[in-house]
């Protein structure tokens, strides 16, 4: 759609800025707000640019906004997850309702930046000599799927040392634009490993390791699709994968709960898709509306809960419900920042005492044990020593760019990665970014340590196989 020069620039960039908390607010991407309101996907790039946009256009916009603008809660209690593995999300910021990893610029800075996703999927891949699958397929579950890059990976290893095992993998997001990112991905997966059957859900912890919605009503707004692909080529896998866009655009959309402030479905949903060649193979693995089993070999839980929310939050909530989906043998391996590098430097000098990283791997498990009760029987809980537990991922960087003048770019890239992975809510930002303290704090830590670095560390929780 073509936006023509009539009106005012200052109307331009005051819808601008209302889009844009709408489009936080509610999980939307900006190019399928443009789709959703006048059918064109650049209207929002075009207003950022400088375009002026017509009365016609206008009311548009401002019809739409007032008619989907979500009830945003007083306050905003975030508890959901950053993408480690990706995902998309959370913290607690203003304007109400939006939290700092819905800010896609920052999270895709962070991702393209540093290593942390290639890092948690080699240690991921760790776990797979512990696995011993049982027919008719290895089960994976991904917690928190984000942009796919961790789970890509993750089945580039298993299909290494599982060859010519089926293999059925989960993938949980609520993110529009995480699941067709990610989905770009599996068309290469899906050739190279052909009995593969690929599920998408953006159902909440609680209920997508089962695909079962647990309100009556929600089960009955269930969108269920399967689409089988035809052919035996990557480039055509990723065509029929590509077409699926349009229906992820109006039916994989994402609300604001009134009472939590986190990002709700607004309708559940089921993706499941195979090779149209491998279906006779694949039958039996194959999930259906009321029969899909969750005995899962792996589960990755890689950042999927805020660091700040209580320990309490992420055992029953996160955690408990997905090691309850654990078949006999099976492992989920957590995944979560744990502070004490330079990315911690940075924050400390900037906001003194200030401390993210509240709960460690023993404290999860300390709570996971107790919520499980008299179950915690039939599960062994390992937090290893430091040295196996916690690894490092860097921010990459050239070697001339630490140990001479650091450039701007650089200095930009590092301060975006320790805010990011510190969850600094971006009301906190604003107060700093004034007076460029936080460049010179990020310059001081940086030639210090030439170069910037950050600490995760892991857990597993395995369930105890059957006795004989």
């Amino acid at each position: 759609m073509r936006i023509e020069e009539r009106q005012p620039t200052a109307t331009a960039e005051q819808i601008l800025g209302e889009i844009r908390e709408f489009c936080r607010a509610t999980q939307t991407a900006e190019s399928t707000f443009g789709r959703l309101v006048v059918n064109d996907g650049k209207l929002v790039s075009r207003l950022r640019d400088g375009a002026k946009i017509t009365t016609g256009t206008l009311d548009k916009v401002r019809a739409y906004l007032t008619s989907h603008r979500p009830d945003l809660p007083a306050t905003n209690g975030s508890a959901l997850h950053r993408p480690g593995n990706g995902a998309a999300p959370a913290a607690a910021v203003a304007p109400p309702g939006f939290r700092f990893f819905d800010n896609r610029q920052k999270y895709l800075l962070f991702v393209s930046t540093c290593s942390e996703k290639t890092e948690i999927a080699n240690r991921v891949s760790l776990e797979l000599t512990n696995l011993q699958p049982v027919p008719p397929a290895l089960r994976i579950f991904d917690a928190g799927v984000g942009d796919g890059t961790v789970l890509s990976r993750v089945m580039r290893a298993v299909h290494a040392r599982f060859p010519t095992m089926p293999l059925y993998v989960v993938a949980k997001e609520i993110s529009y634009e995480d699941v067709r990112l990610m989905l770009e991905k599996m068309a290469d997966r899906l050739f190279e490993h052909p009995a593969t059957v690929l599920v998408v859900t953006n159902l909440y912890y609680g209920e997508a390791p089962w695909l079962t919605p647990r309100s009556a009503t929600a089960a009955q707004g269930l969108i269920w699709k399967d689409v089988t692909l035809s052919g035996n080529t990557a480039h055509g896998f990723a065509e029929q994968i590509g077409e699926l866009e349009g229906f992820l655009a109006e039916n994989w959309r994402a609300g604001i709960s009134p009472t939590s402030g986190n990002p709700v479905y607004t309708r559940p949903i089921v993706l499941t898709i195979r090779r149209e060649d491998h279906s006779f193979l694949l039958d039996p693995i194959m999930p259906r509306p009321g029969r899909v089993m969750a005995d899962y070999d792996l589960v990755i839980a890689s950042q999927p809960y805020r660091a700040r929310v209580s320990v309490e939050f992420k055992a029953s909530k996160v955690i408990t419900p997905l090691v309850k989906s654990l078949r006999p043998g099976g492992r989920l391996i957590g995944i979560h920042s744990h502070g004490k590098d330079p990315g911690i430097e940075i924050i400390d000098q900037v906001w003194p005492d200030d401390d993210p990283f509240n709960t460690d791997r023993y404290a999860i498990l300390r709570q996971v044990k107790h919520e499980l009760g008299g179950l915690a029987r039939h599960y062994n809980f390992n937090a290893s020593s430091d040295a196996r537990a916690i690894f490092r991922y860097h921010m990459h960087t050239l070697p001339d760019e630490v140990s001479g003048p650091i450039g701007t770019s650089t200095l930009f890239a590092a301060w975006n990665a320790a805010i990011y992975v510190a969850q600094i809510e971006d009301d906190r930002l604003s107060e700093v970014v004034r007076d460029g303290r936080y460049l010179e704090a990020t310059d001081r830590v940086v030639r210090k340590h030439g170069g910037l670095w950050f600490n995760d560390e892991t857990y597993v929780i395995s369930r105890r196989r059957a006795p004989g």
